[in-house]
C-alpha cells in the first residue's frame, strides 16, 4: 500500500488532482484484458480525445488555448477585469501557479496518458486487424499531437511513454527537446501507415498525420533544433497531402466565409484537417466561441480576447480582413465603432456565434474548435520549399490560391527564397489570425522579441525583457511539488 499525493497528473497512475490517495498503484490502471475487443479498442481511444476538449478542466476549449499564445501579436486581452492570467502571457510574466496553463498541460498530459495504454495493449486486440491499426494510429497520432502542443510551450519537458506505473514517474526528469521530437516523429510515422484514408468528423486519419508531420519537421528547422535538413523533409510530406487530398477529404472551401458562419454549418468542412467536437446536448460543449470572444460591456461579452490593434491595422484590407473581424458592436443604442468600445481593440468575428439568433451571447457551443486546417498544410508547403533554396511554381500556386480566396493580388513574381519565405510567413499570420499558428511562427523563426515592439498605445506591453528564456511557459506548481526534477 502507498500514500501518494497526487498533483496535476502527468503520472499514469492518477486518478484525480490535489487529492491524498490510498491505493496500491497497480490497481489504478484499466486492466489490459478491456482491450482485448474491438469494442474496448473503439472506446477507449474515444476516450483519448476526450481530455483535449473536457471544458474548463483540460485541453482546448476554453481561452485557456489563447491564453497560451498571446505573446504572440495578434491577440491579446483586457487590461482589466479578472483577466490576471492572460495577462500575463502576453506581457511575459508568467506564474507557475497560472491556471490556464495548467488546463493545457493536464489535458495534454491525461491524452498521452490514454494513449499510451492503448499502444502498449492494441496487438492483444481481436477482430478485424486494418480495425484495430486505424485504431492504434489513431492513439499514436494522439500522443504525437500532444507532445507537440507541450514541447512548443513548454520546452524541456518529462517524456512519459508507459501506462504502467512506476516509482521512477515521481521523480522522472525532463528531456531533451530533441527526444520530444523524436518521439513524435516515430508516432507520426507509425499513424500515417497504420490509418486508412477515411475522414471522420474530430478524428485523425492518415492525411491528418502526415499534415502534422510536415508541420512538425518544418517547426524544427527552426528553434530551438535548427535542423535546416528539416525543411526539404517539411515540403515533401505536405505535398504528399496536397497531392493526395481529394483520397484523405481535404481542400480549400471556395468562400473563406462558409469556415465562421457562427453556427454549425461550419463544422466538418473539407478544410478542416483536424478539429475536436463538441455536443451540447451530450453534456460537451466548447466554451471558446461566444462570450469568450465579444466585448463586455458592448455585447454582454467576457473580452477574454480580442485582436491587437497593431495587428489589426497591419492586416490587409480586404474581403479576408472583413471576415476575420469584428469591429461595428451592437448594443442598445446602435453599432459601435470599436474605437469608442471600452477597451478600444476589435474583436475577431470568427469566434462569434450566430445561433439561435444573430450576435446571440453564449458560452456553451456545438461549433467545433479547428486546430489545424488544409489551408495550412498548402502554406507549411510553400515555405518549406522556398527554406530548402528553391521556390517553385507549385509553391507559387499553394499561396496564391489562398491569397485568391482571401480576395488579394497574386504575389509578386521572381521573389528570392528568402522574400518568398517572408511573405508565406506573413501570409499565415494573416489566414490564421487569432487561430493557433503565430505565436509558434514567431518563436521558431525567433522573432518575437521584434513582434512585440512598437506596440499600440492601447495594446498591453511587455513587463519583462523578451529572452529565449522567456519562449517557454513555467511547469505548473503543483507538478513541480511532487516532482522536484521539474
Amino acid at each position: 500500500m502507498k500514500k501518494l499525493v497526487l498533483a496535476l497528473c502527468i503520472f499514469p497512475l492518477v486518478i484525480s488532482c490535489n487529492k491524498q490517495l490510498d491505493e496500491h498503484p497497480n490497481s489504478l490502471l484499466p486492466a489490459g484484458d478491456g482491450l482485448k475487443t474491438i469494442e474496448g479498442l473503439q472506446t477507449a481511444v474515444v476516450g483519448a480525445y476526450q481530455p483535449l476538449k473536457n471544458g474548463y478542466t483540460s485541453g482546448f476549449s476554453t481561452a485557456a488555448l489563447n491564453a497560451v499564445l498571446m505573446g504572440a501579436d495578434d491577440i491579446t486581452t483586457h487590461v482589466g477585469s479578472n483577466k490576471q492570467e492572460l495577462r500575463e502571457m502576453d506581457q511575459f510574466a508568467v506564474n507557475a501557479t497560472n491556471s490556464r496553463i495548467a488546463v493545457i498541460w493536464l489535458g495534454c498530459y491525461k491524452s498521452i496518458q490514454s494513449a499510451n495504454g492503448i499502444i502498449e495493449n492494441y496487438k492483444s486486440t481481436s477482430g478485424d486487424a486494418t480495425l484495430i491499426d486505424q485504431l492504434a494510429g489513431e492513439a499514436y497520432f494522439l500522443r504525437a499531437f500532444s507532445y507537440f502542443w507541450l514541447v512548443r510551450l513548454w520546452g524541456n519537458i518529462p517524456l512519459v511513454t508507459s501506462a504502467n506505473y512506476e516509482q521512477s514517474l515521481l521523480t522522472i526528469p525532463r528531456s531533451s527537446v530533441r527526444q520530444v521530437y523524436d518521439l513524435i516523429e516515430a508516432d507520426l510515422k507509425k499513424a500515417e501507415t497504420m490509418m486508412n484514408v477515411k475522414r471522420m468528423p474530430g478524428r485523425a486519419n492518415a492525411g491528418t498525420a502526415k499534415a502534422l508531420l510536415a508541420e512538425v519537421y518544418l517547426t524544427q528547422g527552426g528553434f530551438p533544433v535548427n535542423d535546416a535538413t528539416k525543411y526539404a523533409l517539411a515540403a515533401e510530406k505536405a505535398k504528399e497531402v496536397m497531392d493526395k487530398k481529394a483520397s484523405y477529404g481535404f481542400d480549400l472551401v471556395p468562400n473563406l466565409s462558409d469556415l465562421w458562419t457562427g453556427t454549425t454549418s461550419s463544422n466538418n468542412t473539407v478544410e478542416d484537417v483536424f478539429a475536436l467536437q463538441f455536443c451540447v446536448s451530450c453534456g460537451n460543449s466548447s466554451a471558446l466561441y461566444g462570450k469568450s470572444a465579444m466585448p463586455d460591456p458592448e455585447e454582454s461579452g467576457w473580452s477574454d480576447y480580442f485582436a491587437e490593434i497593431g495587428f489589426f491595422n497591419s492586416f490587409p484590407a480586404g474581403i479576408r480582413k472583413d471576415i476575420t473581424f469584428h469591429t461595428l458592436f451592437k448594443t442598445g443604442k446602435g453599432d459601435l465603432p470599436w474605437e469608442q468600445s471600452i477597451t478600444k481593440h476589435p474583436y475577431y468575428n470568427k469566434f462569434r456565434v450566430n445561433m439561435p439568433t444573430l450576435g446571440f451571447a453564449t458560452s456553451s457551443t456545438d461549433l467545433a474548435v479547428k486546430l489545424f486546417r488544409y489551408a495550412q498544410v498548402m502554406l507549411t508547403y510553400a515555405e518549406a520549399q522556398a527554406r530548402t533554396g528553391k521556390v517553385t511554381a507549385e509553391a507559387y500556386e499553394a499561396v496564391n490560391k489562398i491569397r485568391r480566396r482571401a480576395g488579394l493580388d497574386d504575389l509578386a513574381t521572381g521573389l528570392s527564397a528568402k522574400d518568398f519565405a517572408a511573405a508565406v510567413v506573413n501570409e499565415r499570420a494573416w489566414e490564421f489570425a487569432g487561430e493557433y499558428t503565430r505565436w509558434f511562427d514567431l518563436q521558431r523563426l525567433e522573432i518575437v522579441a521584434s513582434a512585440n515592439t512598437n506596440k499600440a498605445t492601447d495594446d498591453l506591453k511587455p513587463l519583462n525583457s523578451i529572452t529565449k528564456e522567456r519562449y517557454w511557459l513555467p511547469v505548473p506548481y503543483n507538478d513541480t511539488q511532487v516532482n522536484q526534477n521539474l
